[in-house]
């Protein structure tokens, strides 16, 4: 029982310190810290930060806002990836300051297909014949 007491602990300090890493970043990105062209002409949402479990690594999900210009903001998210490493580890106290990756939020996109697919007219037919 102790066990997954540990666990659930765990996946909650995983959970609380990913959120803390996102809202550090969020900030960072808000006020115009980074001094770099693309950041500062794009307004750009964290959407999620997911730790691993020793919390040396965080993968950063991102999308710029209406998702315009996504490979630029990511490629000058990385290329001031060591400032944003030293300004986090000022802000989230931990033992070791992550490392940050950062990815393209697909979630989305993904939600905008299945709503999509789902307003389809056939598939509406098809989902409308199990009801009844």
């Amino acid at each position: 029982m102790r066990h997954s007491h540990e666990e659930e602990g765990r996946s909650v300090r995983l959970l609380r310190v990913g959120e803390q890493v996102r809202h550090a970043l969020s900030d960072i990105l808000t006020r115009g810290e980074v001094h770099d062209d693309t950041l500062a002409s794009h307004m750009v949402s964290v959407t999620e930060v997911r730790m691993s479990p020793d919390l040396r690594h965080a993968t950063v999900f991102v999308k710029p806002l209406l998702g315009k210009d996504e490979e630029a903001v990511l490629k000058a998210l990385r290329t001031n990836t060591a400032y944003l490493q030293r300004e986090v580890a000022h802000r989230v106290k931990v033992k070791y300051a992550a490392k940050l990756k950062f990815l393209a939020d697909e979630s989305f996109d993904e939600g905008t297909h299945i709503d999509t697919l789902l307003r389809n007219p056939r598939v509406a037919r098809d989902l409308g014949e199990g009801e009844g």
